[in-house]
């Protein structure tokens, strides 16, 4: 390939020739622990967010040939349509994994790729470990190195590629189909920061499933030889030029491609809450716990908030009394008040009742936000900081290090398995202790495992 040859072909080679040889043992770790992560969250979200079931009954009464299963219901639909599903639950509470910058790839491309291994009759646990680290390592690429000025949803907009690449590797595409794949995947290519900003959609949970089956669309649609866009990244009208104003940074994108994955740098979460509030949960929870606080005790918590923190509070009346589950997870000072009143935060504790909870809401209604522009989120996200003024005047002051989950502080195999149980027993159709410890084990040691089928039937 000449050096002007678009980064869609380049990506397109780099998706034919990669193999699980080619996996470093962490982007292998990563992966597993990624799609055990993203099945429990989906069966969770079956169970834990009401809006999901409207989608489930759209998708279970459209029918049609039964290629791919719809996790946490129950039944076979078609495969785009079994991925919007699960893709919708696998994000819904906003407890799927992320990038440490960031956006969250493995609930469009866990969903996107099972389906298409259903579709198929079933993949090696290895071939689905290796779609998985693919998706993630061009989900990174891509994130971390355009001009994002808080405008686009990168989850979708860069998750569109991601995922069509990894289901364009399940059905073993050419080279030339890939880069058409990923030229129809554009046309999912899609959803702007307003859907994450907003009060009062259901989108902000259900964007992943859009793009998800999209992702399984454009990869079967290459396959019967539809065609994509030749210029797609880089044209005058590519993607980067229309979406970023021309700023990619095209060498990092390509440093190292097909022997570096990144994907291995992937977090997971402990609370179902967006990423950018788990730093002030956990602040709270250590303060409350450390001076053995009560919620009487407190007179103001202020949260000092840069750019993104800030939206979070905004406006600070409805943001401190969501209506929604969804508004709810991505509420700062309803976030730290559900921390501060329960002292933990565990799957169960966002629920219809602690939208009502007076004492989550009096608790609420005392956390005031502080401008600092030195928490501006520009490439990671920032460590929050938070005070807690008592009522006998004591100022108790702490930083959001060391958050579980966060780099310094990975999550176990074993934290992972528990979280993974929690969910699976709150599902629409609970799974039973035996087959959620089946489903782990497989997991765990997914590269000796003949047949996915075996993972997804020990679940549906």
């Amino acid at each position: 390939m000449s050096p002007d040859t678009d980064l869609c072909h380049l990506f397109a080679s780099h998706v034919v020739h990669t193999s699980y040889e080619d996996l470093s043992d962490e982007a292998v770790e990563a992966a597993k622990k990624s799609i055990l992560d993203t099945l429990g969250v989906i069966l969770a979200g079956s169970g834990m967010e009401p809006a999901v079931r409207g989608v489930a009954e759209v998708v279970l009464e459209g029918g049609g040939r039964p290629e791919a299963s719809v996790l946490g219901f129950g039944g076979r639909v078609p495969a785009p349509a079994a991925a919007f599903a699960n893709g919708v639950m696998a994000h819904c509470l906003d407890f799927d994994d992320q990038t440490p910058w960031g956006a969250h790839p493995d609930s469009s491309l866990v969903p996107a790729v099972l389906a298409m291994a259903e579709r198929t009759g079933g993949i090696t646990g290895r071939d689905l470990i290796t779609a998985v680290a693919l998706g993630q390592d061009l989900f990174v690429r891509l994130r971390c190195n355009v001009g994002w000025r808080q405008d686009w949803n990168l989850s979708s907009v860069v998750g569109a590629f991601s995922a069509a690449a990894a289901a364009s590797w399940v059905l073993g595409l050419s080279r030339e189909q890939v880069a058409h794949a990923l030229g129809i995947a554009s046309m999912q290519s899609s959803g702007t920061m307003e859907v994450i900003f907003g009060i009062g959609s259901d989108l902000r949970g259900m964007y992943a499933g859009f793009t998800a089956q999209g992702a399984v669309l454009a990869a079967l649609l290459a396959q019967k030889g539809i065609t994509g866009i030749t210029n797609l990244f880089e044209g005058k009208a590519g993607i980067f030029n229309v979406y970023f104003g021309g700023k990619y940074e095209r060498a990092k994108m390509v440093e190292n491609l097909g022997k570096e994955y990144l994907g291995s740098a992937m977090l997971y979460k402990a609370w179902p809450a967006v990423g950018n509030v788990h730093t002030y949960i956990h602040a709270t929870i250590e303060l409350m716990k450390q001076y053995r606080l009560n919620a009487s005790d407190i007179e103001e918590i202020r949260v000092f908030v840069g750019d993104f923190h800030q939206r979070m509070c905004t406006p600070i009346d409805i943001r401190r009394a969501p209506e929604t589950l969804v508004d709810a997870k991505f509420s700062l000072p309803f976030c730290v008040a559900l921390a501060a009143a329960r002292g933990q935060i565990r799957i169960a504790d966002f629920s219809a009742a602690a939208l009502r909870d007076p004492e989550v809401l009096a608790i609420a209604q005392k956390v005031v936000p502080v401008e600092d522009s030195n928490l501006d989120w520009k490439v990671k996200i920032p460590d929050g900081r938070m005070e807690i003024i008592t009522r006998d005047g004591r100022r108790l002051e702490r930083v959001g290090d060391n958050v579980p989950g966060s780099p310094e502080a990975p999550m176990s195999w074993e934290a992972l398995s528990a979280k993974f149980r929690d969910c699976a027993s709150v599902a629409a159709v609970p799974v039973c202790e035996d087959k959620i410890r089946s489903a782990t084990e497989m997991v765990r040691h997914l590269e000796f495992l003949d047949s996915t089928n075996t993972l997804v039937k020990t679940l549906s």
